[in-house]
């Protein structure tokens, strides 16, 4: 099928875009619903211990309060299903047991938000403190693998490393991070008899869904979950959250709709964080540079009871050719709330570890950094030999370098200078593994011509609803404005999350089915009708010819043969005369999985940095991110995920720390005004360059961009502080103190 007004690949305007700066997009914070009555959380203040009393007759004598809840009260509520993310948490108030600080341990329910929060206040709660283990260096700490991202091995590591002509053997260290999206998480539920109507500020819609419909015993085609629109989230509104329930179960209790709004202070401790690792990195190498041996071992945290899985160490077995690797996660128990994926969740964090070391390797070989990384490129997979399906790299660091002038790099650090100003230059190789998730689209036309798509999946801001648009206009040969997307809610075909960059494959894939399966049904209508131009019989005058989708040129409307442009049709008037209101379609799309090729995702960074050599202070002035993604469905979006992506890593490499007191676990910085997070002044220019071919894996040649964009930045510039300092500081966020 040849589409001659294709909007595939064009730097489209997001087709959202207009409501949102009109303040007409509903999000979760905005739905107000008759007769609807606000909750608050209570949160404990210990980290470890059990509630030995709870006193709510304060709270339920204030004014407006309908009811306290508790686990004195709550009713059993049973666990959720397993989700492609894991297990969800277990389900809130039931039992008395505390396992970290901020924990939910009541829930008021008021007539205002006013009256909620004041009466929250009042509940009264003694508790039975224990001994709670809250850091990672606490020698109390469990340490056990991380059961879902097993360990990988291959060839004689510690043969390798004795034998090596150079080594390095080095610690490196990333902070907690707290998501921190504008926008504050919000839900409201509404019971009608059994049916369940929530609106959320969730990523996983059908997760959402299927937990509830588990936790109150309720059909899931009874629960009916809204998403529309987000905001930010960056992985917070991947999981299922407590506080979800605790709204639902509130209303049903008080027989009205419930809101809950979280406070800033509550979204730290209530939506995850990326957790703080510790990681050992050992690289050996031949005295040309050659890796003969590599080592990494991470450890971070994992709470006392739930779960949580992220791979910092994957991409190391996999990203350089090298014959003997080990790598392993490890997490700790620890009186700590759950963490939660972060924007590239575990990639983000390994590649500190990985990339800073190679740099240190490439120092003691007096090796150029790039030089090292492509004397090391791995041409098929190291792991188990299959040729990769696209692998865009040396292209990479090889365009990289040339836009980025990296040939002006002296190598030495403290070399190079602009004014009084220390100047350095680093880079780092970005990865990533391409995934995508089974996921359904319906499609439908109507006799004004305007056409639909519909999926149950969300948009957090990487422009989800206009590629959706993008892809079905191009298909159905319709200009954008006659395409009407829906997306978040559960009514509609399930789709997976919106993360992991895998969203982008699933749901343009199954739009692009699902629209070629329209056009085909509106083909066979015609060709049915000897009404219609594009009606053939065959040679014997009695079946109707059929036409594919491929035989076919739609454009502003029109359907013309491709042997024949004078025969065309129009989707009006096939529907007109077919005597119904529309044609609708379900696309269903599936990962093709090729077993005899490797996939991934790619990026090199490229990072500037002016530092003050009196004062210790850091300006980054220049990036460069050359990304390896696939098929780009839009540059401009995309390349707006991937300036984002580069404004997170300059918080990870340089600002964001979420601190908790040691003895207590208190997060001691839970506001904006102590967070701190990069604004305009910290973010220069940051240059984006694609290349590479469309994978594929997928009908469209997709791989993701919405997090490839971050892996990197964090090391490029701690290697570009080095460079500039000839300081090497071994734990991310780099501060002023640690340079003075």
């Amino acid at each position: 099928m040849t589409n001659t007004g294709s909007v595939l690949g064009r730097p489209v305007d997001r087709v959202d875009g207009p409501i949102k700066v009109a303040g007409r997009a509903r999000y979760a914070i905005d739905v107000t619903l008759p007769n609807m009555v606000y909750g608050a959380l209570v949160q404990s203040t210990i980290a470890a211990g059990r509630i030995s009393r709870i006193d709510a007759a304060r709270a339920l004598s204030a004014p407006g309060v309908l009811t306290v809840i508790s686990h004195d009260n709550a009713p059993r509520l049973e666990a959720g299903p397993m989700s492609v993310l894991g297990p969800p948490p277990p389900p809130p108030f039931q039992d008395d047991r505390v396992l970290h600080h901020g924990q939910h341990v009541a829930f008021v329910v008021a007539e205002t938000p006013l009256q909620a929060a004041a009466a929250a206040r009042l509940v009264e709660i003694e508790y039975e403190i224990s001994d709670a283990v809250v850091t990672l260096e606490d020698p109390r700490a469990t340490v056990e693998p991380n059961p879902f991202v097993p360990d990988q091995n291959r060839g004689d590591v510690a043969r390798g490393l004795q034998h090596a002509d150079v080594a390095v053997d080095v610690t490196y260290r990333t902070a907690p991070e707290t998501h921190n999206p504008i926008g504050l998480f919000a839900t409201v539920a509404a019971w009608d008899d059994d049916a369940l109507t929530v609106y959320d500020t969730t990523q996983f819609p059908t997760n959402i869904q299927a937990v509830l419909a588990a936790a109150f015993g309720v059909p899931s085609d009874q629960v009916r979950v809204l998403a529309p629109y987000i905001g930010g989230a960056f992985g917070s509104g991947l999981r299922f959250w407590p506080h979800v329930t605790l709204t639902a179960l509130g209303a049903r209790m008080v027989g009205r709709p419930v809101k809950l709004v979280l406070t800033r202070g509550q979204m730290f401790t209530s939506i995850g964080y990326r957790p703080p690792t510790v990681q050992r990195v050992k690289l050996g190498a031949a005295r040309d540079g050659a890796l003969v041996a590599v080592d990494h071992e991470s450890l971070e945290p994992l709470p006392k009871e739930d779960f949580f899985a992220e791979p910092v160490t994957a991409s190391t077995a996999k990203l350089y050719a090298c014959p003997n690797v080990s790598v392993r996660d490890r997490q700790a128990r620890l009186n700590v709330a759950v963490p939660s994926w972060m924007r590239a969740p575990g990639e983000a964090q390994g590649a500190v570890g990985l990339e800073c070391a190679l740099d240190e390797l490439a120092y003691e070989l007096h090796l150029d950094p790039i030089e090292l990384r492509l004397r090391n490129f791995a041409h098929t997979h190291p792991g188990n030999g299959l040729p990769w399906s696209t692998n865009a790299l040396r292209e990479c660091y090889e365009e990289g370098a040339r836009r980025f002038g990296w040939s002006r790099r002296s190598f030495e650090p403290r070399s190079m200078r602009q004014g009084s100003q220390l100047v350095g230059l680093g880079m780092a190789t970005g990865s990533l593994p391409y995934y995508q998730m089974p996921c359904e689209v319906r499609a439908s036309i109507d006799r004004t011509g305007q056409a639909y798509v519909g999926s149950a999946g969300t948009d957090i801001g990487p422009g989800t609803y206009t590629i959706m648009a993008q892809v079905a206009a191009d298909v159905l040969g319709l200009p954008m404005d006659a395409i009407r997307v829906e997306l978040g809610d559960t009514r509609t075909p399930p789709a997976p999350q919106q993360g992991g960059s895998g969203l982008a494959a699933a749901l343009s894939s199954a739009t692009f089915l699902a629209c070629r399966e329209l056009l085909q049904t509106v083909l066979n209508a015609a060709s049915a009708d000897s009404r219609s131009p594009l009606c053939e019989t065959t040679a014997a005058g009695r079946q109707p010819r059929a036409y594919s989708p491929d035989d076919v040129r739609a454009s502003n409307g029109h359907i013309a043969l491709a042997h024949d442009g004078t025969r065309h049709d129009t989707y009006v008037e096939i529907l007109q005369r077919s005597g119904r209101p529309a044609f609708v379609a379900l696309g269903k799309s599936a990962p093709q999985q090729d077993s005899n090729t490797a996939d991934g995702v790619f990026s090199a960074k490229f990072a500037e940095v002016h530092v003050d050599p009196d004062l210790g202070r850091i300006r980054v002035t220049r990036i460069l991110s050359v990304i390896d993604a696939g098929r780009i469905l839009n540059p401009k979006t995309a390349t707006s995920q991937i300036v984002g992506a580069a404004v997170g890593g300059i918080g990870m490499a340089l600002l964001e720390e979420t601190l908790s007191d040691p003895g207590t676990g208190r997060i001691a910085n839970a506001t904006f005004g102590d967070y701190l997070i990069a604004v305009n002044a910290d973010v220069p220019d940051v240059d984006v360059l694609f290349v590479g071919q469309p994978d594929p894996a997928n009908p469209l040649g997709v791989k993701g961009v919405g997090e490839i964009g971050l892996v990197g930045i964090a090391p490029a510039i701690a290697n570009a502080v080095f460079h500039a300092t000839g300081r090497r500081i071994r734990s991310v966020p780099i501060t002023l103190d640690q340079l003075l």
